[in-house]
């Protein structure tokens, strides 16, 4: 294949484009603060679990306690009943009398016992309570992180994609300049290796493989047209002929 020089020369300018364009893109797929959104929403799923079941936890006992009271309020009410009718002296029976006394002492020692339970249960409550405000408050600062995460991501994209954008557009120009056989030959290449299809060749090496060509490898290029397209014989990619390569 041959090409004018110039043109050959142009395919380095499509080549550092081109190399530019892979970076950009790499650094738009890793951005640190892709990692940083990803473990923070998991923190964020967990955290949000707790609360749930804390949450949950002080309905459950809001629940408890309003039966609690309840069953207290009950007690309570036989309790006044049973002073009532002992007070107003309906009762004559020394063993009824005797009956009525023995269940109103156990009936207050029975709404002791359920006021023990309603203070436990208030407790469990409180404590509830008290991690589920804590737990939604870090809730919100994670949720916090993540959003300033986030506004920092999408600032960086914007950045990328604006400077995506002006290089493509400036490799679009270059590639329009070079003949469509020679850029169909870098294309190629460069999918095969690895992102590079065309390389300069400077102090008699090949800045795409790094290695230095010996002297039969020289002379051929020496010895080849201006305008030939001469390949490395280590990597097989475009060598373009420089006046700093050495020749």
């Amino acid at each position: 294949m041959n090409a004018e020089p110039a043109d050959q020369i142009r395919l380095l300018d499509a080549q550092a484009l081109d190399v530019r364009l892979t970076q950009l893109a790499h650094r738009r797929k890793n951005l640190p603060e892709h990692a940083e959104i990803e473990g923070l929403t998991a923190d964020l799923s967990q955290v949000r679990d707790l609360l749930v079941a804390a949450r949950t936890e002080e309905s459950d006992t809001a629940r408890e306690q309003t039966k609690a009271e309840q069953d207290v309020d009950q007690v309570r009410k036989r309790a006044a009943r049973d002073q009532q009718r002992l007070d107003s002296g309906a009762v004559t029976s020394p063993k009824d009398l005797e009956n009525l006394q023995r269940e109103i002492a156990s009936l207050s020692r029975r709404q002791s016992d359920l006021e023990d339970v309603v203070l436990e249960i208030m407790e469990r409550r409180e404590s509830a309570q008290e991690r589920a405000a804590e737990l939604a408050q870090r809730a919100g600062s994670v949720q916090a992180r993540i959003d300033d995460a986030a506004a920092r991501r999408d600032a960086a994209l914007t950045e990328i994609d604006a400077e995506t954008a002006a290089v493509t557009k400036e490799r679009q120009v270059v590639a329009a300049s070079v003949p469509a056989d020679l850029l169909k030959l870098y294309d190629r290449l460069r999918e095969q290796q690895g992102g590079v299809g065309a390389a300069r060749l400077y102090q008699r090496r090949c800045e795409g493989c790094r290695l230095e060509l010996n002297i039969t490898e020289l002379n051929d290029i020496r010895q080849a047209p201006a305008d030939a397209v001469v390949r490395c014989e280590n990597c097989r990619r475009i060598l373009v002929r420089t006046p700093e390569s050495g020749l």
